[in-house]
């Protein structure tokens, strides 16, 4: 294997992974007061959770796990892979409150009386930007490995995937930065965790190369996929859509959930 062809395989998964920050910048532009925006980049974002979950995601892990296991298995081990994401991030959405509630509470009672509403929701937004990293990052893993292994076979075909990657990633990293930013008041701090969520994607196709090519199958991946899909829907019904009705009016969140969706629709049409 040339070093040429490998340094691209490289380069276009960094390239993919880093476009959350994009995103980031994009809806950093924005007044930390506009809840309107707020409302609607939440809705949003859900729809591209939403639509990459179901029409990509959930498709090309049936696909993936029909071909090895047959039909039948092939499409339960799918099912029972989409809803076991849901139960997992579902537990560590359950977790994360403590944890979060126990690295705050000293400075709470100093700053602010342990009932303020305005508190509460900061925490209710940064926990939700922190599941949302959590999710897109898993997402990249697997995702940053398929487009080095595709341009290590057909560098053409590898830059068109990390192209459309890249143009999912960038609505992915508003995803995360917007209620981090909302939360905390810190662009920085969103800008740093979008960052790191497509960080994720080059670092699994390092891993992927050094550790996981000689063992992985069609099977592992398809799981694994499956699985993120139930993790990134679960959020968006859980957390994403009950927020941005209770920031901003119920049609507002209702109309970005459809922009996300389309925006989202017209990325993966590239992918053709």
């Amino acid at each position: 294997m040339e070093n040429g062809g490998l340094i691209l395989a490289f380069g276009l998964t960094i390239f993919a992974g880093l476009s959350t920050g994009i995103g980031s910048v994009i809806a950093l532009f924005t007044k930390r007061t506009n809840k309107r925006f707020l409302s609607a980049s939440l809705g949003f974002s859900a729809g591209v959770m939403i639509y990459v979950s179901m029409i990509e995601i959930f498709f090309k892990a049936k696909e993936a796990l029909i071909i090895e296991l047959g039909e039948k298995l092939g499409l339960w081990v799918t099912i029972l892979a989409f809803f076991g994401g849901m139960f997992l991030i579902s537990l560590i959405d359950k977790l994360t409150p403590s944890m979060e509630t126990s690295a705050h509470e000293d400075h709470e009672k100093m700053a602010t009386p342990p009932e303020d509403s305005e508190n509460k929701d900061e925490r209710k937004l940064y926990r939700m930007g922190i599941l949302t990293a959590l999710a897109v990052a898993i997402h990249n893993f697997p995702e940053g490995f398929a487009t080095l292994i595709s341009a290590l076979k057909d560098p053409a075909l590898g830059v068109s995937i990390a192209i459309a990657i890249a143009i999912h990633n960038i609505p992915e990293g508003i995803a995360v930065s917007v209620p981090i930013y909302y939360a905390t008041g810190s662009r920085m701090k969103a800008f740093r965790y979008s960052f790191l969520s497509g960080l994720a994607e080059p670092i699994g196709a390092i891993i992927g190369y050094l550790l996981l090519a000689p063992f992985m199958t069609d099977t592992i991946f398809g799981i694994a996929f499956a699985a993120v899909g139930g993790i990134m829907v679960f959020i968006s019904f859980d957390q994403l859509l009950p927020a941005a009705r209770e920031y901003g009016d119920h049609h507002l969140s209702v109309y970005g959930l459809i922009l996300g969706m389309i925006v989202m629709a017209v990325s993966l049409v590239l992918l053709i």
